[in-house]
């Protein structure tokens, strides 16, 4: 908590200096850093707050031997301690890139409709997610079926730490349900996987070579109207050392499209040149793979019985439908501890 005041006096008196303007893009860094080390500091005044406010109640409970403040007591204590923990487990989003937004892709496994259903299942479950926090979701690219499901999709999730926690949900996902596609009334098994990475900041310099670069461009499917049907505005950009494949339909405009997909190039380039330990760009190669199809993350099971069970954490909740309306913060939160103990 020191660290956060002396950070906001540190970044305040910065702004005081007269020639703080002068460098518009150090200033907007600067602007946006006392943003996050204030609203860290508030959070830690809030739960102060309601630490002092539990104590007299419990205090002025005692000492009057009176009962009618219990339940208040207990309902703020749950409140309180929930707080404190969601506090506590942002002081592990200590990463390089933890505190930026998350660019989400989505991609159904083998299995047609099945598989395709079960792909929207998690779009729509990462998204209400991402409101309870009010965060922003905004789609850069959708490949639906026309039978139903998707068959891929691109997220931009916009908010403080979006990447620090959906990076624990990186990998393939497991449904185990009766298929409403089945006639039968079968138990079928499908697979999703989800890829995560950070979206970089404009002044991340990333040195792509040009000539590694194949660009497509095709016309852009789903919602849009006449616009949509008639312009090739969506762009596909393929890093062919590497074989990352990334692609933009949301904006109108191609030029749009394309700086787009070239961030989400960039991020994967970077992190992935992270995950190998790489000093260049130039130094991967190789085929990427999307995920690992072989070692599902986390499974969901509908039938026979209602379960969510991650494989890593061992972390688990009955009520599925709960989960699937986005509450994941047990999961979450359990990996960022996990990882954080293996360090």
């Amino acid at each position: 908590m020191e660290a956060s005041i002396h950070s906001v006096a540190q970044l305040e008196q910065e702004m005081s200096r007269p020639d703080f303007w002068e460098d518009s893009d150090k200033a907007a860094a600067v602007i946006a850093g006392l943003k996050a080390a204030k609203a860290k500091a508030d959070k830690y005044s809030a739960i102060e707050e309601e630490f002092n406010n539990l104590k007299l109640m419990l205090e002025l409970s005692l000492g009057e031997e009176d009962t009618s403040l219990v339940a208040e007591i207990q309902d703020g204590f749950e409140n309180f301690t929930r707080h404190l923990e969601e506090l506590r487990i942002e002081t592990l989003l200590d990463g390089k890139y933890d505190s930026n937004n998350a660019i989400l892709s989505l991609h159904s496994g083998a299995g047609g409709l099945e598989a395709q259903d079960w792909a929207q299942m998690l779009m729509r479950m990462y998204t209400r997610w991402a409101e309870s926090r009010d965060y922003n979701v905004k789609v850069l690219d959708l490949l639906a079926d026309d039978e139903g499901g998707i068959k891929s999709a691109a997220l931009l999730v916009e908010g403080e730490n979006a990447y620090g926690y959906l990076k624990a949900e990186k990998g393939v996902h497991r449904l185990v349900r009766i298929s409403p596609f089945d006639a039968s009334g079968r138990r079928h098994t499908s697979f999703a996987s989800l890829d995560v990475m950070p979206e970089l900041d404009d002044d991340v310099e990333v040195n792509i070579n040009p000539d590694d670069l194949r660009v497509d461009t095709y016309r852009s499917s789903g919602a849009g109207g006449q616009h949509v049907n008639k312009t090739d505005s969506a762009i596909r950009i393929t890093h062919i050392p590497t074989g990352i494949v990334v692609q933009c339909q949301n904006e109108r405009s191609q030029h749009s499209n394309r700086e787009t997909a070239m961030r989400m190039l960039k991020s994967k380039l970077i992190e992935l040149k992270e995950q190998e330990n790489k000093e260049k760009i130039e130094d991967l190669q190789g085929q990427y793979n999307q995920i690992a199809w072989g070692s599902q993350i986390r499974s969901y099971v509908f039938h026979p019985y209602s379960m969510v069970k991650d494989h890593r954490t061992n972390a688990e909740v009955g009520n599925v439908n709960k989960v699937m309306d986005g509450d994941l913060d047990e999961f979450i939160y359990a990996y960022l501890r996990a990882q954080k103990d293996t360090v």
